[in-house]
């Protein structure tokens, strides 16, 4: 009885170790800002199709993100002595698992975009190529930061354009959004690899610029983010939840930068598993009110 139970628990349990190793849980901070773009393009709720299918979609373009990002970093992490005890260079999962993952994700992302429309499932593959290709970035450029920001900027485009099949301006706004508030927080989290990345010849701004220079970077980035989402409040005439939520969230991303300091990055964790759950969330149900108001 015993090893039949233990038999009957390994798959759940190697199941629990893909999803950790990817982070599975985090798929909220981009999700939201997708349900954002989806109920704007249909100005109110969705169809049932529509909401099941963009789901799907961004919760497949995400863990393809997460998990090629695994196997391409692998030998990285297996050097770095933050990132060493994860799954997959730490020996606790192979790389063919990680593989199957990846590819079943694709595969998922390519479908739930053909069950939306022909314009989507025309651009899957685009989308596809950006969350994968934003992994090799670092070890070229410094701008790595903002490749990842455009890559989750995708989000409520994609999400626009699976409602409407079509695109305009005002998901492109919502991008840059997403995209500022991701690639500013990415800059603060690759403080903690500074002396990793300049050892290793792996770009960053952090790298290029020094700790106190990224802080500043980071903090002009999310400043651009705020600018923007009370931009768009103006400009599409929003009510006022949504500016409740604009400064609901720009008052959490000032908090996350009281967090961290140049010579304490120890609450950063913190700041990026908690602070921006929050601000995702904020922002998609004020803004949602607001359409009613």
């Amino acid at each position: 009885m015993d090893n039949a139970r233990a038999t009957g628990s390994a798959p759940l349990a190697k199941l629990r170790l893909i999803l950790d190793s990817i982070r599975f849980e985090h798929t909220i901070f981009a999700l939201p800002f997708a349900y954002l773009g989806m109920v704007r393009a249909a100005e109110g709720l969705p169809t049932l199709s529509q909401l099941l299918w963009i789901t799907v979609a961004m919760a497949s373009a995400r863990t393809l993100a997460m998990s090629a990002n695994r196997i391409i970093d692998r030998h990285q992490d297996a050097l770095n002595p933050r990132t060493a005890s994860r799954p997959l260079p730490a020996g606790r999962l192979k790389l063919r698992e990680m593989s199957a993952l990846a590819a079943f994700s694709l595969v998922a992302l390519l479908v739930a975009a053909a069950m939306l429309n022909p314009l989507a499932l025309a651009l899957a593959p685009v989308a596809a190529a950006m969350v994968v290709g934003y992994s090799y970035t670092k070890r070229f450029t410094w701008t790595s930061h903002f490749a990842l920001g455009w890559a989750d900027g995708i989000a409520p485009a994609g999400a626009w354009i699976g409602v409407t099949g079509s695109l305009a301006w005002e998901p492109v706004l919502m991008a840059f959004i997403v995209a500022t508030w991701i690639g500013g927080f990415d800059i603060l989290y690759a403080c903690q690899d500074y002396r990793f990345d300049v050892e290793h010849g792996l770009h960053s701004i952090p790298q290029r610029f020094g700790i106190p220079a990224a802080l500043m970077w980071a903090r002009a980035m999310h400043l651009l983010t705020s600018a923007s989402l009370l931009a768009l409040g103006i400009w599409l005439g929003l009510g006022f939840p949504h500016y409740i939520g604009w400064a609901l969230a720009s008052a959490l991303l000032v908090y996350e930068h009281r967090l961290v300091s140049p010579t304490d990055l120890s609450r950063l964790n913190m700041a990026f598993f908690n602070v921006n759950g929050y601000i995702a969330l904020i922002v998609f149900g004020f803004t949602f009110a607001s359409i009613y108001v």
